[in-house]
């Protein structure tokens, strides 16, 4: 099992997109894949050539200080530095595949991961919506990052050259950054991944605002991670992928329609995501969206909620539910480092007109060092659970509502039943009917996806990989 006083951490160790703010990156290729039933030695024989190429959290932080460095002397017509980063990550199916996972001892004992996300109920995925491969073994996940496509696309061909004729792919999903001063928001418009976590020991630089979460929260085997690990799964995380698509003119019609009357733009869109599109907190400015305060990574997270009102932040806001802050006493466990990226082409006229016509949303990559605890909870519990969030206190509920009667859905991300399918969020108090809102239609919609662990570097060497039997001259 994991030794319970590690050697302190070396970020040579850790894949890069884990720490460190992951992998830079302009666009973002997912590579998914099955590994031959019959090339399981050689695939492994193989991922010794291959883990020289894997990019590292020392790595990253290292193509940081060169982007940074281009920014300021180098950087001549808008052409960006050319920089390529690479990870892996397997599946349950893909380490059984490997031989892993076999005997109690071997188990890295997370049952979400283990289940699967295709047979996770508690989510409240409609399969129906799901594509077909990801109903397939898949049984690990390739991410190639970029300046562009063309740089992913030769990394790319690179890696699969050395796999060639063990692995099939099942599925690929690419994404991109939106064009200009869209970079940075999601498809509906609104600034994301504002609330990071700050990782104790690794992120030299902590916002105002911003919490610190301990290493074993996203790594295995540190400070903070309390479950039984074997001793090749420290310094790995598990990497949640969700295959978002996003309605988006049907959302910007839903929240234009029911904007109220004489309300500043966007006012109810603000109050749904808990954000304005700048990324200004409704819970500082809950009547107007501040730009300067959106874009001021020093000012757009440092708040903390009143847990006895919504009159600034509905408590059912999107990242209200996803982040409740002082809702709680504490969500330390809870946190996750998100690593997503947009895809899909910016809505059309067409689209504004007559609705979705071309698949686009969110490529949502998430690291945590307990599922079970974290991407699952945030949305089984926070998200789909129309009573949250509540007062740590049993039985004091929020005031307006009961214990079983609460704020509702996350209106972005939250789930109803497949049973069920109706979905409403309180925006005053339960005894108020004009305060309740129904969410006629999800607006985000899952299509797939899995939890894969992401291995440290010397794991990939000493238990992934095999040493390739040197081949001698005759003599």
């Amino acid at each position: 099992m994991s030794d319970p006083t590690p050697a302190p951490l070396d970020l040579n160790n850790v894949q890069g997109d884990i720490l460190g703010g992951g992998l830079p990156k302009k666009a973002e290729t997912y590579f998914f894949f099955r590994i031959v039933d019959t090339q399981v030695k050689a695939f492994r024989s193989q991922l010794s050539e291959l883990v020289p190429l894997i990019t590292t959290t020392a790595n990253v932080l290292g193509h940081r200080k060169k982007i940074a460095e281009y920014k300021e002397h180098g950087a001549r017509d808008g052409k960006l530095l050319k920089l390529s980063g690479f990870n892996i990550a397997f599946s349950q199916k893909g380490l059984v595949q490997l031989g892993f996972q076999v005997t109690t001892a071997d188990k890295v004992n997370d049952t979400a991961f283990e289940l699967g996300m295709l047979n996770d109920k508690s989510l409240n995925d409609q399969l129906a919506t799901w594509f077909p491969e990801f109903r397939e073994d898949i049984h690990g996940l390739i991410v190639v990052t970029g300046d562009s496509q063309a740089t992913i696309d030769e990394k790319l061909n690179e890696i699969q050259k050395i796999l060639q004729g063990t692995i099939q792919e099942v599925k690929r999903a690419d994404g991109h950054v939106r064009p200009g001063k869209e970079d940075g928001h999601e498809h509906f418009g609104y600034l994301d991944g504002v609330s990071q976590p700050a990782v104790l020991g690794v992120d030299e630089t902590v916002l105002l605002g911003q919490e610190t979460v301990r290493q074993g929260i996203i790594l295995l085997g540190r400070e903070g991670d309390t479950t039984a690990r074997p001793s090749w799964a420290l310094d790995g995380s598990f990497l949640t992928f969700r295959y978002l698509s996003q309605l988006v003119p049907e959302f910007q019609r839903f929240v234009d329609a029911k904007n109220p009357p004489g309300a500043p733009e966007d006012l109810l869109g603000a109050r749904l995501v808990g954000r304005w599109k700048s990324g200004a907190p409704v819970d500082v400015t809950p009547l107007k969206d501040d730009e300067k305060l959106g874009e001021n990574p020093h000012r757009n997270n440092n708040f903390r909620y009143d847990p006895f009102s919504q009159d600034r932040c509905p408590f059912a806001a999107h990242t209200r539910k996803a982040n409740p802050r002082s809702d709680l006493g504490t969500t330390e466990i809870h946190r996750i480092l998100r690593r997503g990226i947009a895809f899909g082409p910016e809505v059309t006229d067409e689209e504004r007109k007559n609705g979705t016509i071309s698949d686009r949303g969110l490529l949502f990559k998430a690291y945590q060092s307990n599922n079970i605890n974290g991407f699952q909870f945030i949305q089984k519990n926070w998200a789909n659970n129309t009573t949250f969030p509540f007062l740590d206190t049993p039985g004091n509920p929020k005031p307006g509502f009961t214990s079983t009667v609460g704020p509702g859905f996350d209106p972005i991300i939250g789930q109803a039943s497949p049973d069920s399918g109706d979905r409403n969020i309180i925006l005053t108090n339960a005894s108020d009917p004009a305060g309740k809102l129904d969410l006629p239609v999800e607006w985000v919609v899952s299509k797939g996806g899995e939890y894969f662990f992401s291995p440290s570097i010397p794991a990939l060497k000493s238990k992934f990989a095999l040493a390739k039997t040197p081949v001698h001259a005759g003599l």
